[in-house]
């Protein structure tokens, strides 16, 4: 066996080792994905649905509170509107 069958089989010993190790570190990253990082990811989106539930209810509420004061005071909302409506278009000029 001459020089350079010798490199060229380092050579492949060496591009085959290579590969068995980013196969390792590839199974060691699904894992770590797995058991890691997934379960964080379902815990917060939880959370986050918790909140937007919970900020959609007080929206509602509130939107719920102003229309019954709007009902039971039509005159002073109108008159409201109206001074904001003065207020905003005095602005943008």
């Amino acid at each position: 066996m001459g020089v350079s069958a010798k490199v060229s089989d380092k050579v492949k010993d060496a591009a085959q080792d290579t590969q068995e190790q980013l196969q390792t570190l590839r199974a060691q990253v699904e894992q770590l994905l797995n058991e890691k990082v997934t379960p964080v990811l379902a815990e917060a989106a939880g959370r986050a649905e918790t909140a937007v539930h919970s900020a959609r209810g007080i929206t509602n509420a509130r939107v719920e509170s102003v229309s019954a004061q709007v009902r039971s005071q039509p005159i002073v909302a109108i008159g409201i509107a109206t001074a904001v409506g003065y207020l905003l278009g005095r602005v943008a000029r």
